[in-house]
């Protein structure tokens, strides 16, 4: 089992920066996917962005150049470097982290962005 524990959101203005943090309560470096994910009020949840355990990624083409996920398996960590922040980021972010056969969810931090 894996416990993911998210950090980091808050409220920014447009075109700032926030860094979430996933805490991962196990080594990271068995979790072949990692991922962030977001959801807006009245949305689905969708896929931000990605990483494999050998460092592949893949983003959502609505932040690609302005976020960046990486991994610390050291210290059984994922990370969200957002920058240059728009209003239509603003949601609840979740980390995800797939292991075997199951999936893992944190509890969400939310990150909000003034316009």
């Amino acid at each position: 089992q894996v416990q993911l524990v998210e950090s980091g959101g808050g409220l920014v203005q447009a075109g700032g920066s926030l860094r979430l943090s996933c805490a991962a309560s196990r080594s990271t470096f068995s979790i072949n996917f990692m991922g962030w994910y977001r959801q807006a009020p009245g949305k689905q949840r969708e896929l931000v962005a990605a990483i494999t355990r050998g460092g592949m990624t893949n983003y959502a083409d609505s932040v690609k150049g302005r976020f960046t996920i990486s991994r610390d398996n050291a210290n059984y960590s994922v990370f969200l470097q957002m920058n240059s922040l728009k209003p239509e980021d603003t949601a609840v972010y979740y980390c995800k982290a797939d292991h075997g056969l199951f999936a893992y969810w944190g509890q969400g931090t939310q990150v909000t962005v003034s316009s």
